[in-house]
């Protein structure tokens, strides 16, 4: 499995470029999955779904022109035979995994059954995370808490499906706690290195490789030896 991850979703060319290389032919021609159960604990999350699955949400994913989308809900797939929905999932050209509730998300991937079949999809299916849909491929989330959340997360544990952490909207102005300083006091509690990236970034992996992709602003803080 590939990954791209990201904190705002396809924000610019370079982004679309680099989801184009690693899907391996034009958008157009590819199916997708959506992921939006991150994003239900929060008020207002139904008609948050419904903005992402449109693509009237703010970041561009659904709405890139897929050949066909469709919609996997993690809640309800413990309730549903395995064999009506995992061919879906190893089938697909890109899971889109949006954002929300890091702990959340996680939580319901694992719950799910997802989590447990990511690892044996094919080589050349994509990962597109954006913020918590981003933070979920990493090993931890830095001591993160949500309060809408904590009645069914009691872990901080990411899914490790990436070997780095990730801190999504760096210095986004209505995001006070997105400045340098707070997410260096966050990254200094880590034991793997971690990127902070603003909503013009993104970060994919195919192989273990490691590439920044970026019209914005980003910093790597590394542990400390």
């Amino acid at each position: 499995m590939k990954f791209l991850l990201t904190s705002a979703g396809i924000k610019n060319p370079s982004i679309e470029r680099a989801l184009v290389g690693l899907l391996g032919k034009p958008i157009a021609e590819c199916d997708a999955l959506c992921i939006a159960t991150g994003i239900q604990p929060f008020a207002g999350g139904p008609f948050h779904v419904y903005d992402f699955i449109t693509g009237s949400a703010p970041g561009p994913m659904c709405e890139l022109g897929w050949k066909s989308l469709g919609v996997l809900e993690l809640t309800a797939l413990p309730s549903i035979r395995r064999e009506n929905w995992v061919p879906a999932v190893e089938q697909t050209d890109a899971l889109l995994v949006w954002g929300g509730s890091p702990l959340y998300l996680c939580y319901w991937m694992r719950e799910s059954g997802l989590a447990e079949l990511l690892p044996s999809l094919r080589p050349e299916t994509v990962y597109v995370g954006t913020s918590g849909g981003a933070m979920v491929a990493t090993p931890d989330f830095g001591g993160a808490r949500y309060d809408d959340s904590e009645p069914l997360t009691g872990s901080a544990d990411a899914l490790g499906l990436v070997d780095f952490s990730v801190y999504p909207h760096l210095e986004r102005e209505d995001m006070p706690d997105t400045t340098v300083a707070n997410i260096e006091r966050w990254a200094a509690g880590l034991a793997v290195p971690a990127y902070a990236i603003d909503d013009q970034t993104a970060i994919q992996v195919v192989d273990g490789d490691v590439e920044v992709v970026s019209e914005g602003q980003w910093r790597l803080f590394t542990p400390e030896s």
